[in-house]
């Protein structure tokens, strides 16, 4: 089992976190993917993007609806300064976890976040569980607890 995995299996143990996780036989990269696979709508799955701030070097996770785009303009405005995708190197350094399965949860150090509305009109949702193949399920309430992330809109409309 990966390290990846076994923090995010881990920090969900700690929480008393009740949830179903799967490997899939093929990658989970993408929302599309991961949905794909799960047997969900795109909007049930919640996609993880990491943006850094241009001025502070900070880095911020936006755990958003599947089928949503982040809007770059209320992200600058949530954060106060204009942001751009963060690298690869950036991400894994930060929160552990590579570019296409970085969970919400399971960090190797902690991460301002951001939570999209959309995912709370579902009773469950699915996150990436650390690797491009691992998901797991759980109430978006409860990932939103877990998570530390702040109910925010900054999705494109």
């Amino acid at each position: 089992m990966s390290k990846s995995l076994k923090r995010v299996k881990a920090a969900l143990a700690a929480a008393g976190v009740e949830h179903e996780l799967r490997e899939m036989p093929d990658s989970t990269r993408t929302a599309r993917q991961a949905a794909d696979a799960v047997g969900c709508e795109l909007e049930q799955i919640a996609k993880s993007i990491v943006v850094e701030g241009e001025t502070s070097g900070t880095l911020t996770l936006f755990i958003t609806a599947g089928g949503n785009r982040v809007c770059t303009a209320r992200i600058a405005d949530l954060l106060g300064e204009p942001t751009h995708p963060a690298s690869g190197t950036r991400v894994r350094e930060i929160t552990g976890f590579a570019i296409g399965g970085v969970a919400p949860v399971g960090h190797k150090a902690p991460i301002r976040s951001y939570f999209d509305p959309r995912l709370g009109t579902f009773d469950q949702i699915w996150a990436a569980a650390g690797t491009p193949r691992h998901v797991f399920r759980i109430s978006p309430d409860r990932l939103r607890e877990i998570s530390g992330a702040i109910e925010a809109d900054f999705i494109e409309t």
